[in-house]
Parts: structure tokens; sequence; C-alpha cells
């Protein structure tokens, strides 16, 4: 009886599936690398339409908000948590603070919803830089660090704390 002996590393593919594994690094149209065609770059219209897209949306429902006014009863459902705890959420005056950002408000929607109004401002940058960065065919990654997500994390928890007590009244919708 023999025993086989142990393949050669630097003999090449082993199996039927070894020989269908790519070599090199792997594009949308298959392997890429020497010898092997790159793929074509999307188009300018392909890259733009997420950015697009998404500010379409943004458009939408600021539009909407804007026609159909938060402040008069019956228009949108109450917050669930206020509704049954009468404690307000992190976002609770967000629509009112949409509603004055789109009729040009920034007093009145500071006043509703701090924080929903720096989001809308932190929105528009990185918007700005996705529509850039997508132009130029550049892919875009927000490399935020753990420690970054957990101190946001913290002060929507300390804002919605302290908009519930007394003396941060002047934080409530």
């Amino acid at each position: 009886m023999t025993i086989p002996a142990a393949p050669d590393p630097g003999a090449g593919p082993t199996s039927s599936a070894d020989s269908m594994r790519p070599v090199g690094p792997v594009g949308p149209a298959g392997p890429v690398g020497p010898g092997r065609p790159v793929p074509p770059p999307a188009s300018l219209a392909r890259r733009l339409l997420p950015p697009l897209a998404t500010l379409a949306g943004v458009a939408a429902a600021f539009t909407y908000v804007g026609l159909v006014d938060p402040n008069e009863t019956g228009h949108y459902p109450v917050c669930p948590l206020y509704g049954l705890t009468g404690l307000y959420c992190p976002a609770c005056g967000g629509l009112r603070s949409a509603h004055a950002v789109a009729h040009g408000d920034l007093a009145g929607a500071l006043g509703a919803n701090a924080p929903a109004v720096v989001g809308y401002a932190v929105f528009a940058v990185l918007w700005t830089v996705w529509i850039v960065r997508a132009g130029k065919g550049l892919p875009v990654r927000i490399g935020l660090r753990p420690v970054w997500w957990w101190a946001l994390g913290g002060v929507i928890l300390a804002f919605t704390v302290i908009r519930n007590l007394p003396f941060g009244s002047s934080l409530a919708p």
C-alpha cells in the first residue's frame, strides 16, 4: 500500500474548485489585474443618482412638513413616548423644527429642537461631500471611531433627560 504524497503548494490547483478561484483582485465585472481588463468607471449620471435621489427625498419631506403645519393638531400622530408617559423623546419637536427651517425661522427651529437643527446642518455638509466625491468617482466613508458614536449617544441622552426636568423646560418643544 502506498501513501499519496502531500500536494506541493506551488504546483497549482489541486481540484476543479481551486482552478475556478480567481488569483488576483476581483472587480464588479470579475477578476482584475495584469492581463485582465479593468472594468469601465460608472458614468457621471450613475454616480450622482444616489445623492440626488436622497436630496429629492429630503426635499419632498421638508416640502410636506413646510406645507402641513405640525403646530396644528390632527395633522401628525402624537409621539408614542409622549402619549404614554408625558415625557419628551429626543425627537419631540423635530417636525416643528423642520417646519420652522422650511419657513426660514432659525430661532423657532432651535427652540423646537436644537439637536435636530444641528442634524440638518450635518446632513447638508455630509451630502455636499457626498455629491462632490461622487462627481469625482471617489468613495465616501465615514470612519468615526466608536468613542465618537458613544459620545453622540451620551449627548442625546443628556439632552433628553435635561429637557424633561423642571430646570430644562426651555429645551422642551
